[in-house]
């Protein structure tokens, strides 16, 4: 017995409780990644559409009307599915006001990963919201 080669029970016991920790660790805070990539996808959208907006609004002498996906379809957009799967997106446009402006909302999407990621606005003037998300 004293040619026997291998590894001690103990010794797996010790690298399977290595592996246990380091995936404590790392798990929580790959999950915090995906959520703020998430993010990052939806707010990079929103000011791509704060922009077709102000392009339309140049053209037609109006915001795209209507909210939501007939907005983006009026401006010949289409909702990216990284957004869309995380993301409900509308464009509002109060009619009556005495100069044009809109404002863009992202709402998770409820059993999604950003459920709890809270909603993020943007305005025609550039306000973002809330403050300390983006």
């Amino acid at each position: 017995m004293s040619n026997a080669k291998g590894f001690t029970l103990i010794e797996l016991m010790i690298v399977v409780a290595v592996i246990a920790i380091i995936a404590a660790i790392a798990l929580p805070q790959y999950k915090q990644y995906v959520v703020r990539g998430n993010r990052a996808a939806a707010e990079a959208f929103m000011m791509d559409v704060a922009n077709r907006e102000k392009q339309y609004l140049l053209d037609a002498r109006s915001y795209a009307i209507d909210g939501g996906t007939t907005a983006l379809a009026q401006m010949s957009m289409t909702l990216p599915n990284n957004v869309s799967n995380n993301y409900t997106l509308t464009v509002t446009v109060p009619v009556v006001t005495p100069a044009p402006s809109f404002t863009i909302t992202a709402t998770p999407v409820a059993g999604s990963k950003q459920a709890n990621d809270g909603t993020l606005t943007l305005d025609d003037i550039g306000n973002k919201g809330p403050t300390g998300k983006w």
